[in-house]
């Protein structure tokens, strides 16, 4: 399914030049853009929780005791695989 958006003149302009230079549609190339835009909304808001914890002294232990725990599974003997 497609439907059809409205941009400004000048981002029409770079999604064409980005098309012309990687050699794919503009199509493929907006469809890109958005998922890195959705991945890196993403890490900040990941970003933005964790600096939020460790304000929390309490709650930063936990964490931080939480994966020394899971440290020792490190070393489980298993080959890598």
């Amino acid at each position: 399914m497609t439907t059809t958006i409205r941009i400004n003149t000048s981002s029409h302009e770079i999604l064409k030049a980005e098309s012309v230079a990687s050699g794919r549609s503009m199509q493929a190339v907006l469809e890109e853009a958005i998922e890195h835009y959705r991945r890196q909304r993403f890490v900040d808001e990941v970003n933005t929780a964790y600096a939020r914890v460790r304000e929390d002294e309490v709650a930063w232990g936990e964490i931080v005791e939480e994966r020394e725990t899971w440290e020792g599974t490190v070393g489980d003997g298993l080959d890598d695989e």
